[in-house]
């Protein structure tokens, strides 16, 4: 190399090493380096940790080698503002020969033999550079991505805790401790730890998978409902309770007719298929009672729970009442009915000249009977009618031809 090319050399490796310092500097001042630099972490990120450590370490000692090389040549030609022909030779040697000597422990395993020199690889300045760039970006996306990761999950994880905050003191508001929300207060604690722990094991798709946060969340969110709805009705405790006890005493009077309707069957239709007798208010009335006991020990959001439950159940109990009132009513009904038909019936004969019909009136008084008759024989009343429904039908149609 003559001076000057030594010369365009040496300003060219000056800004090549100032620029590899910078990016060196910002590597290490990446959050990504600082979330793992002496974080105490397990797992996949203390692997990736140690890697990292790593080759941070080989970036900077083959930096120091690419500088000791460097500032060589540099002291070289400050001592010689004329260099000579050795003098330039050793400058080419410095700038462009294999002039960086690495320790053997610094080559990787893959490009060491059995019997390497115990002084390692002579590498030149460009191919030291070419070393270190592999190895640079790989360290640049192991940060991004332990930054990418941790920030998400930092970020997830501090909307559910402020979400848990909120919670905790909408339970203490309602005067103790809740089961769900020691259960999702264990769950939490152990998503925690490891987000700050091993945070790379949630990594996904280059990114995190934050999905067992979301359902955390969501479980938080429907505990604060509920808990919201006990707040609710903590202010509005004596109305509900009155509501329900209101609803009980209705399935209360609903059970009563339907018993009495009961008892009118039982004496006016022969062998009826009877729901049996329910007495499910005092079961209400019950629950209730175990309510009160709630109230007065301030147990809101158990107590919300309970009377909702019982609102429920009261109207559930009241609609099965109604239904067996129905059904047990609908046998008189069903009389009514057939007593409807026998006098229509008659009318038609009637006007079809049947009126003096011997075995029609044998019919009819045979049907009456058994309609006026308690305990009414449904099953054969409703046999006869048809027969002489048949009867009067069979004589038009002869009548007609």
């Amino acid at each position: 190399m003559s001076r000057d090319d030594v010369d365009r050399a040496l300003r060219s490796l000056r800004d090549e090493k100032e620029r590899i310092s910078l990016a060196l500097l910002d590597l290490e001042g990446h959050q990504g380096h600082r979330l793992l630099n002496g974080a105490t972490v397990t797992g996949e990120t203390a692997r990736r940790q140690a890697a990292l450590a790593s080759r941070l370490t080989l970036l900077w000692s083959l930096f120091d080698h690419y500088g000791g090389t460097l500032a060589a040549a540099e002291e070289l030609r400050a001592r010689h503002a004329r260099p000579g022909q050795a003098q330039l030779a050793e400058l080419t040697r410095l700038l462009t020969g294999p002039s960086v000597e690495l320790p053997v422990e610094e080559v990787p395993i893959e490009r060491r033999t059995l019997l390497s020199s115990p002084a390692g690889d002579k590498l030149s300045l460009a191919e030291v550079v070419e070393r270190m760039t592999p190895l640079f970006e790989e360290a640049a996306r192991m940060v991004a991505a332990v930054d990418a990761v941790w920030s998400e999950l930092l970020s997830a994880l501090g909307q559910v805790e402020a979400d848990r905050r909120t919670v905790h003191e909408l339970a203490a508001s309602l005067g103790g401790p809740d089961p769900e929300l020691d259960r999702l207060d264990r769950e939490l604690d152990d998503l925690a730890a490891a987000v700050r722990t091993d945070p790379l094991s949630f990594e996904s798709g280059g990114g995190a998978d934050t999905s067992r946060l979301r359902a955390a969340g969501s479980g938080l969110a429907e505990l604060r409902r509920r808990l919201g709805e006990a707040a609710a009705f903590r202010d509005d405790a004596v109305t509900r309770i009155g509501r329900a006890a209101a609803a009980i005493d209705q399935v209360r009077a609903a059970e009563a007719e339907t018993g009495r309707a009961r008892e009118r069957v039982l004496v006016k239709i022969a062998a009826p298929v009877l729901p049996e007798p329910a007495d499910r208010a005092t079961a209400l009335a019950d629950r209730l009672a175990a309510v009160e006991v709630l109230r007065n020990g301030r147990r809101w959001s158990e107590l919300a729970d309970r009377v909702h439950d019982l609102e429920r159940a009261a109207a559930t109990a009241l609609e099965q009442a109604r239904n067996d009132h129905a059904l047990i009513t609908g046998l008189l009904d069903r009389r009514e009915e057939l007593r409807g038909r026998l006098d229509a019936y008659r009318v038609k004969a009637a006007r079809l000249g049947l009126a003096e019909d011997t075995e029609l009136t044998r019919l009819y008084q045979q049907a009456r009977e058994l309609l006026w008759t308690s305990p009414c024989d449904l099953r054969k009343a409703t046999v006869t009618l048809s027969g002489y429904q048949q009867a009067i039908t069979s004589r038009a149609k002869g009548s007609d031809r």
